[in-house]
């Protein structure tokens, strides 16, 4: 590089890598969800091994299934909680930002093991269809109905964060899949009540899949993202882009990086070359404020270059 790296501080306004943080210090900690986890492993714990005892017990493919299915939303739960422990612990030197991306590979996580369990049931689903059995329908109603409350129980308990966290979403999902796939099961029970079609079990599971994959195609697409330091959705870079190029003394803006450092926070770094000199703390303060207020940037480190006669290394697009 042409120009010294340091940090800004108070004492020392010729330095020439401003780091400012907006109002409310480093981190935007996510909502507590402790005991929403907690409340939904329990729960579901508990009708993993009632459904399956009674789904083995009437004969219903699509009981099993749907305790299969439960079973890994357990799992994911317990990944999801365990990732929002590790997203608050301290950073070291090693683990500089923490264990902050943690919250992202829960949510990688639940979205492939939500698919993978959906293809165990689909198999499940195919195999049952060309070999139907016969289906004990009252229970399988009365088991799957308490499913369904249990499901969406535990979905509304993380309803409020499911478009602010990742990781709360996929959690989210898993529970309003499970909620669809006992409403399955139970529609399914009712239409083999009424006509003796015992096929419409393993229809009504391959059904419910496609509905699965469909919910949770958005899940892996964002956390896939968000694992390869994509600019988080909801944030326009070529905005945030302008926005710095329009602050007063900038004549550039180069190397600009935005990326997700936990499934609610995101980071910035980029150059700004400014003709005029350093200018100062408090403007480095104002512009990490706009970036938090306005693109919900929290952390943003900005590098200050004076002399555009002196290229920076890191100047072209496709430098890294």
């Amino acid at each position: 590089m042409a120009h010294a790296h340091h940090h800004d501080h108070a004492h020392d306004h010729n330095d020439h890598t401003g780091h400012a943080h907006g109002p409310g210090g480093h981190v935007h900690a996510p909502a507590n969800f402790g005991m929403a986890f907690a409340i939904g492993i329990s729960l579901n714990t508990v009708f993993v091994i009632i459904e399956a005892i009674y789904g083995y017990a009437s004969g219903s493919m699509a009981l099993v299934a749907d305790a299969g299915h439960n079973l890994s939303d357990v799992l994911g739960l317990i990944a999801a909680w365990t990732a929002a422990v590790l997203s608050k612990r301290a950073p070291t030197p090693r683990f500089t930002y923490g264990l902050r991306g943690s919250s992202i590979l829960a949510a990688l996580f639940n979205a492939v093991f939500l698919l993978v369990a959906v293809g165990a049931i689909a198999w499940e689903a195919v195999l049952r269809l060309f070999n139907p059995e016969p289906v004990t329908e009252v229970t399988v109603m009365i088991v799957a109905t308490i499913g369904i409350v249990i499901n969406g129980v535990t979905a509304w308990l993380f309803a409020s964060g499911r478009d602010s966290d990742l990781n709360i979403r996929g959690a989210y999902l898993h529970m309003v899949a499970d909620a669809a796939v006992s409403a399955g099961v139970v529609l399914a029970a009712v239409v083999i009540l009424f006509t003796g079609w015992l096929w419409i079990d393993a229809m009504t599971s391959l059904a419910v899949c496609a509905l699965i994959v469909w919910g949770t195609w958005g899940l892996l697409r964002d956390s896939t993202a968000m694992s390869l330091a994509a600019v988080p959705r909801g944030i326009d870079p070529v905005a945030v882009r302008g926005y710095l190029e329009q602050c007063s003394g900038v004549t550039q803006v180069h190397d600009l990086h935005i990326w997700p450092m936990s499934t609610t926070e995101v980071a910035l770094t980029c150059h700004m070359v400014m003709p005029t000199g350093h200018p100062g703390d408090a403007y480095l303060m104002d512009v990490a404020q706009r970036l938090r207020r306005d693109f919900g940037i929290e952390h943003a480190t900005i590098q200050i270059e004076c002399d555009p006669n002196s290229p920076c290394a890191l100047a072209p697009d496709h430098v890294i």
